[in-house]
């Protein structure tokens, strides 16, 4: 039985990861952080996790970027490998999260759905082929309209899959309003769209002469993102000090 804390457990994620695990006999939440509670869980929780006292296998984190760095120093101090699985963190967040890697495990993916990581795999191919063949590449996002950060982190995490294969000699672009030129052959667009309930949707496309292949994903619930951390967090427990990532859970 593995054993995690569910940082952020009163947002959205953290019930439906919480109503996920409660039927599943692998694992159990043991304890919640959150900084709003109304006593509904099942489980104690937390206002910070520097107050959890509860011994546990993993965290899995669906919180805010204001909260990753105290996360990062208590999976450090306490050795609890984190899945972390907050986007919009800043440059230097990012470092301390490399940073703490070096001193326990932490598993951090842009998406944690199946489906997204195997289209990581498959933009690879594909760019490897078309980009030479002098297709134009674009990414558009749409999400909720209470998402704040902007551009998703499954969008960037796409355009980098892309831009590896492409030996990083791609530039982003985020907005093209305030120039009045045409499209430069090596770069990537990115947009974003925010509106209604959308749970997340990327499209990919690859835009060639007479010809556009587009790559899509939909995703319909949260419930693809819980169980994708679910089975992170049963892979990373127990787990030496590293940088993990999904493709680490898929492989075995």
């Amino acid at each position: 039985m593995t054993r995690v804390i569910m940082h952020g457990c009163n947002g959205k994620m953290g019930q439906t990861i919480s109503g996920l695990i409660a039927a599943d006999e692998e694992i159990e939440i043991v304890a919640g952080v959150d900084a709003y509670d109304e006593g509904k869980n099942p489980y104690p929780v937390f206002h910070t996790i520097e107050t959890c006292d509860v011994m546990a296998d993993a965290v899995i984190d669906f919180s805010a970027a204001a909260a990753v760095d105290s996360l990062l120093a208590y999976c450090t101090e306490k050795q609890v490998p984190c899945v972390l699985c907050t986007t919009g963190l800043s440059e230097e967040q990012l470092a301390r999260v490399k940073e703490a890697s070096g001193k326990v495990a932490v598993l951090k993916s842009a998406n944690m759905s199946l489906g997204i990581n195997m289209l990581l795999k498959l933009l690879k191919d594909a760019a490897g082929i078309l980009a030479p063949a002098g297709f134009d590449i674009e990414i558009v996002e749409k999400h909720h309209n209470q998402k704040v950060d902007a551009p998703s982190g499954t969008a960037l995490a796409l355009a980098d899959s892309i831009n590896e294969e492409l030996n990083h000699s791609y530039d982003y672009v985020y907005d093209r309003s305030q120039v009045r030129q045409k499209r430069a052959p090596k770069e990537i667009g990115i947009s974003a769209v925010r509106g209604g309930t959308i749970v997340g949707d990327h499209d990919v496309i690859f835009a060639g002469a007479d010809e556009v292949i587009t790559f899509s994903h939909r995703a319909y619930s949260k419930a693809v993102f819980g169980k994708g951390a679910i089975q992170a967090a049963k892979f990373l427990a127990g787990k030496p000090a590293g940088m993990y990532d999904m493709s680490d859970v898929i492989d075995g």
